[in-house]
C-alpha cells in the first residue's frame, strides 16, 4: 500500500482511503522475493518469476513506507519482522485458529475512557 492512500485526520487519525486494495488476510499468499540466478534475472526490469494474483511480497514493503530515513531507520528498529512472510503467515495461522487480536492504535492514556464512551 503506498503512502498516497494515506491521510491524517483534523483529529490525529490516520485514514486510509485505497479500498480496492484491501482483501482478507487470510487469502494473501506471503511469498519470499525470489533470488536471481544469473544477470539478466537480477537486471530485468519486470519479474522473472511467476506471480499470482493473491501473492504478496513482504520485502517489498520497505520500499513503499517513507521517504522520512529517520522515521524509516526508527520503524525498522522496532518492527522490521512485517517485511518477512513468516511474520504474516504467523497471523493467518491465529486467524485460522480462532485467535481475535485487538490492535489499539494508542495507548492508553491517549485513548478516550469507559466513562467518556459510557456517555
Amino acid at each position: 500500500m503506498l503512502l498516497k492512500n494515506f491521510g491524517v485526520t483534523r483529529h490525529g487519525r490516520v485514514a486510509f482511503y485505497d479500498y480496492d486494495e484491501i482483501c482478507y488476510l487470510t487469502d494473501c499468499n506471503f511469498r519470499h522475493l525470489p533470488e536471481p540466478q544469473n544477470e539478466e534475472q537480477a537486471l530485468s526490469a519486470r519479474p522473472w518469476y511467476t506471480v499470482g494474483p493473491d501473492d504478496i511480497f513482504p520485502e517489498e514493503f520497505r520500499l513503499f513506507f517513507s521517504g522520512n530515513p529517520l522515521a524509516r531507520n526508527f520503524f525498522e528498529e522496532l518492527h522490521s519482522d512485517i517485511y518477512t512472510p513468516g511474520f504474516w503467515q504467523g497471523i493467518q495461522a491465529e486467524i485460522r485458529a480462532g485467535k481475535i487480536v485487538d490492535v489499539f492504535p494508542y495507548r492508553r492514556k491517549r485513548r478516550f475512557s469507559e466513562r467518556i464512551r459510557a456517555t
